[in-house]
């Protein structure tokens, strides 16, 4: 995603800047450009609200309904042909593509996250948002086929409906034939009004694809219009700064990485989802992950987004503003001593909440008993009336007690740490601010991939917004609870991908980050 990011060098450099200039054939290259940030781009771009937690974990899956999102890349053209991609506030990456014969031009944004292609409909009528946008008609195409088929994608704010049409749709300098994409003739929210685009690309794989629709990347591969079945994101994140970005379709661009990759399969067709190991503040181990976290790397989300227990310690570390959280401090006063001495008995952690009363426990992990649980017969089925509030603060005071336990701090510390943390939990708006003169003094924080350490230094994880002394800092992180077996999960966003050069293997189900050049 991007943003990112002289002699012996120059010989080589100009060697291969020649070999560049000449058609590559199988390669589609879409450049990104950038435009100054505005109040309404920062509104667009970012997740806002409660239902901004709605939006993530639905969009991946983790609420009922099916999934896409906002925010994030763009691709380029064999021989030379490039697709503009603007960016505001380093939250939207999105460029052109054109759909039908003659070719109808839309900007959209390229999300791995999903996997439908959408535009609004000029059937859509009801829905304010579709006038603020280009409209697909299917009258003036030469190349459309009807299908009608009903569609729906939703989100925490509303939801995007309209049906199913066939047509021609070029991205870069090729052209995809008899592509299913939905024409969307209702678009209740406000961020699409807003959005500085019209529709989304998803590149995710064909299992989250709503109506099982196959997704453009594939038709690419199948229709022999990239060299090879990989694709490659560079962002770059300095917002008003030259060139936007890059998307390659078919291979990847040495300019814009240092090193080699790193790469780790996926471990779960749908997203581009894959194991990820510990994370650490200011170099020291957070215990989290050490056992292991599925991430998905996601060019669709603009932050960075994890478990709140991991997200809170960060806040705490970077001086973000949070929200004092009264369940936090009631579980530290009326339950920490027990579950430090629990802990201490080594009670397996899962287990803490359940044993002071607060969770339940369905064999694998506590659960609110407000919540239904539904478990296996041997394992038996769990009901009560709890708060779900202080079971999730439970759970997350218990992380916090694990892991300074795990660094040989005294009781007394732990339980004012616990106190402290209480006060930095994330906050409901999706988004925590910082002091922008205190950059200097905050911690790398980094994230285990492929046994290395993806280091992520404040200048790359904290947005700035605005200018002189309107300028504003806010934290790139955002909490996300998702809970076993599918978590803990972390989404490496826009805030990641603008740091590492990410390549998405399709021939070899697998994922590559190298430094952003």
């Amino acid at each position: 995603m991007g943003t990112r990011r002289v002699a012996l060098l120059l010989l080589a450099a100009a060697v291969l800047q020649a070999l560049l200039a000449a058609p590559a054939e199988g390669v589609i290259r879409i450049e990104l450009k950038k435009r100054s940030v505005d109040e309404i781009g920062r509104i667009a771009g970012r997740l806002a609200g409660e239902d901004s937690q709605r939006l993530l974990a639905r969009r991946h899956g983790f609420l009922s309904n099916d999934a896409t999102g906002a925010a994030s890349k763009a691709a380029a053209a064999a021989e030379g042909d490039i697709v503009a991609l603007k960016n505001y506030l380093n939250a939207q990456y999105y460029g052109e593509i054109a759909i039908g014969t003659p070719p109808q031009t839309f900007t959209v944004i390229f999300d791995t996250g999903s996997s439908n292609l959408w535009v609004p409909s000029s059937k859509c009528h009801l829905s304010i948002a579709c006038y603020f946008h280009s409209r697909y008609k299917a009258g003036q195409s030469n190349t459309y086929k009807k299908n009608g088929k009903s569609a729906s994608i939703h989100y925490g704010t509303g939801a995007i409906s309209g049906y199913f049409s066939l047509d021609s749709v070029k991205v870069g300098g090729v052209v995809v034939k008899n592509q299913d994409f939905i024409e969307a003739t209702r678009e209740p929210s406000i961020t699409f009004m807003v959005a500085k685009f019209d529709g989304i690309l998803g590149l995710g794989f064909k299992e989250i694809s709503v109506g099982n629709t196959v997704p453009v990347w594939y038709n690419m591969v199948s229709q022999r219009l990239v060299g090879d079945p990989v694709f490659s994101f560079w962002f770059n994140r300095h917002a008003d700064d030259g060139q936007g970005g890059e998307i390659v379709f078919g291979g990847i661009d040495p300019n814009h990485h240092r090193g080699n990759h790193t790469y780790v399969p996926v471990t779960r067709k749908g997203y581009w989802q894959f194991d990820m190991g510990d994370v650490l503040i200011g170099g020291k181990s957070t215990g989290f992950c050490a056992s292991g976290c599925a991430a998905i790397a996601d060019s669709g989300t603009s932050l960075l987004a994890g478990p709140t227990a991991i997200i809170t310690q960060i806040n705490e570390k970077i001086g973000a503003t949070g929200v004092v959280s009264q369940e936090c401090k009631a579980v530290v006063s009326q339950y920490g001593q027990k579950i430090l001495d629990l802990l201490l008995a080594e009670t397996h952690p899962a287990k803490v909440c359940s044993s002071v009363g607060l969770c339940t426990f369905d064999g694998t992990h506590g659960v609110s008993a407000g919540i239904q649980s539904v478990v296996d017969d041997e394992v038996g089925k769990s009901n009560g009336v709890f708060s779900s509030a202080m079971c999730n603060a439970c759970e997350t005071t218990v992380v916090w007690m694990h892991t300074q336990l795990a660094q040989n701090q005294t009781q007394d510390v732990i339980l004012q740490y616990i106190n402290q943390l209480c006060e930095r939990l994330p906050s409901p708006m999706g988004e925590s601010s910082v002091n922008c003169s205190s950059l200097g003094s905050m911690p790398d924080i980094a994230f285990t991939i492929g046994g290395k350490k993806f280091v992520l230094k404040p200048e790359q994880y904290i947005l700035k917004v605005g200018e002189g002394t309107a300028t504003q800092c806010i934290s790139g992180f955002t909490a996300m609870d998702i809970p076993p077996p599918r978590g803990p999960l972390w989404i490496l966003g826009d805030v990641f991908m603008g740091a590492y050069h990410t390549v998405f293997d399709y021939g070899n189900l697998k994922v590559g980050f190298a430094e952003a050049a």
